[in-house]
């Protein structure tokens, strides 16, 4: 169950309760969302990236406002200190001057996804800004997992060149090559996508350019990646196997 609270002269102000964040979330004004997990019950990865992209998202739709970083702080701390998850999913939306804060309990995928991979297709469609984190999106990506065939995790947004920009709620990476690749321009800068290029560096070669879906066949490994899910071994993108159809060892 999540609970959903609006942040209001200093303290949480509970609205209401509903089966999801995403459904949380249609019940609120539009405006900017980041979404994030808890570790250790009350520390978040990344969170000044997390106020970081509010604000930016908020400027990127044309609204001249400002974030209040340290209220943003309080809010997420009083949710935590009122629910007392042993871990937790959050959701702040800032619709200016309005700052709401939706939690519930962080509930990982189960194992085998990770030791066994997932499935994804393919989906003509893209984000109307793409690098915005709007409300607005939330619907659409709602109604479209609800239409995904039985045993599909993820559907993943491809541009009309064929490049496979990222996922209704995830940014996507093949490997090629010993080649690490992914779309650069047309995506969300995911908070986990940019810790995966950091630390990836180390590791083997970057190519900011999207995998195709002509060149699937080609990959020899795939993921995706997200607050929630980590990273998220690919095995099949439509009915195309990845590699030898099992997490490769490089992701």
């Amino acid at each position: 169950m999540t609970v959903t609270f609006e942040f209001a002269s200093g303290r949480l102000v509970e609205l209401g309760r509903a089966e999801s964040l995403a459904r949380a979330s249609l019940a609120l004004p539009d405006g900017a969302y980041t979404t994030f997990r808890t570790y250790d019950g009350a520390r978040v990865l990344g969170f000044a990236d997390h106020l970081r992209r509010l604000e930016e998202t908020v400027a990127l739709e044309g609204q001249a406002a400002a974030l209040e970083k340290e209220a943003v702080r309080r809010a997420v701390a009083q949710a935590l200190d009122l629910t007392r998850y042993p871990e937790s999913r959050l959701r702040v939306t800032f619709a200016p001057p309005r700052l709401f804060v939706s939690i519930e309990p962080f509930a990982p995928l189960p194992e085998r996804c990770y030791r066994e991979g997932v499935a994804c297709v393919t989906l003509p469609l893209r984000r109307q800004n793409p690098r915005a984190k709007d409300t607005r999106f939330i619907a659409t990506a709602a109604s479209v997992y609800g239409k995904l065939p039985p045993g599909v995790h993820e559907g993943l947004l491809v541009g009309e060149d064929g490049a496979l920009l990222e996922g209704l709620s995830s940014n996507f990476f093949g490997i090629a090559d010993a080649v690490l690749m992914t779309e650069e321009g047309d995506v969300l800068p995911g908070i986990t996508r940019a810790l995966v290029l950091e630390v990836a560096t180390g590791v083997l070669p970057v190519s900011r350019v999207a995998v195709r879906s002509e060149d699937l066949a080609t990959l020899a490994e795939a993921f995706i990646t997200s607050a929630s899910r980590g990273i998220l071994p690919v095995v099949r993108v439509d009915e195309v196997r990845i590699g030898d159809g099992r997490p490769g060892p490089l992701t």
